[in-house]
């Protein structure tokens, strides 16, 4: 299945103009736990989740179920205006007026007369879920159950067409925590244009876990969990697999092993698949070098890491020590070789530091 066409590739000026300056926000809450379901039917599972001394659960709305992953577009949405207003040093409203026709466009959604019907659905599930959960929104915590809106009323529609032409949309106290909080990330617009509901979720995830840094791991079990993917794990990495030869998810380049360990790498600016490979396999034998060395040489290592204040990290000096023994040769002595390299280093960061 290919990345969805852009739909709307000559916006209403005024929409266009908004989003270029308003880039779309994500909640780092949501983005941590499964709290939408991947699933594309009516899901009336009770979803009970639990990650350390963090628990939530999600109970659907009678008839529409629990909320998709596609419905959680809305508040992407919503967050990126009130963020707007955050960032111009104002407080936000819960309270926000929305054009459902903006929305669509804005969110990569077809406008016909479906595409409201659909909408129509999806507040239902947003408002008609229950959540309850002891994670913490700025510092803060929602004792009761609450929806993930608080509610919508149509406010203004179209006697002709009947549609809705503004709503008014009252986010919860735990979603609005996190805006005012700046509990939030910028995601990519090109998230709009995946299609498969796993796609979307390993974007998240991806986004909030791997972010900047060149790469992340997490076991392919973990992961399933993470996703709050319903199957089964056999079904799960199949899917899996897919994903990866598809290679759809922006920004971010998933793999998995023959152990099923999963590593995730930030692909900007990392050249080709092959380049992307030699630099995971690169920073594998780093891992396993620190991973020989004594626990009296790890101290020493440490110690000296710590004094000399270098933006390195113990890993990436690791890496480049890797590439100083495929020049030099395996050494005598892996400890007292790595404790010198990293001595050298220390010294030469010393000497091209400046003081301000």
């Amino acid at each position: 299945m290919a990345l969805l066409t852009l739909k709307h590739k000559n916006a209403d000026f005024f929409i266009a103009d908004i989003f270029d300056q308003t880039p779309f926000k994500n909640d780092l809450a949501s983005m941590e736990h499964p709290v939408f379901t991947l699933a594309k039917k009516p899901d009336l599972r009770e979803i009970k989740y639990k990650n350390g001394d963090k628990e939530i659960k999600i109970s659907p709305h009678f008839k529409y179920g629990l909320p998709t992953i596609f419905d959680k577009d809305l508040l992407l949405y919503c967050a990126s205006l009130l963020m707007s207003e955050v960032n111009k040093g104002n407080t936000p409203p819960k309270t926000i007026r929305i054009s459902p026709h903006d929305y669509f466009i804005s969110t990569n959604r077809d406008t016909s007369g479906d595409s409201y019907a659909l909408f129509k659905k999806s507040l239902e599930r947003l408002k008609g879920c229950s959540i309850t959960t002891n994670i913490k929104t700025n510092g803060r915590y929602v004792s009761q159950g609450f929806g993930v809106i608080d509610s919508w009323q149509i406010i203004e529609s179209c006697k002709v067409k009947n549609r809705m032409v503004r709503i008014e949309v009252v986010v919860s106290d735990w979603f609005y925590n996190s805006i005012v909080g700046r509990e939030m990330l910028t995601i990519n617009r090109d998230y709009f244009r995946l299609g498969k509901a796993t796609e979307r979720r390993l974007y998240e995830i991806a986004r909030k876990h791997c972010g900047n840094q060149k790469k992340w791991s997490i076991s392919l079990e973990n992961l399933f969990i993470k996703t709050g993917s319903s199957g089964t794990l056999r079904l799960f990495k199949s899917r899996f697999k897919t994903i990866i030869n598809d290679d759809h998810i922006p920004d971010y380049r998933y793999y998995l092993d023959d152990k099923d360990k999963v590593t995730v790498i930030r692909t900007n600016g990392l050249g080709t698949n092959a380049q992307i490979r030699s630099e995971l396999n690169l920073h594998d034998r780093a891992f396993n070098i620190l991973s020989q060395l004594r626990k009296d040489t790890v101290s020493k290592a440490n110690k000296l890491h710590k004094d000399s204040y270098t933006d390195w990290s113990m890993q990436e000096i690791a890496t480049q020590y890797v590439q100083h023994m495929e020049k030099k040769g395996a050494p005598k002595t892996l400890d007292g070789s790595f404790l010198g390299f990293l001595k050298n280093k220390v010294k030469t960061f010393k000497k091209d530091s400046i003081t301000y």
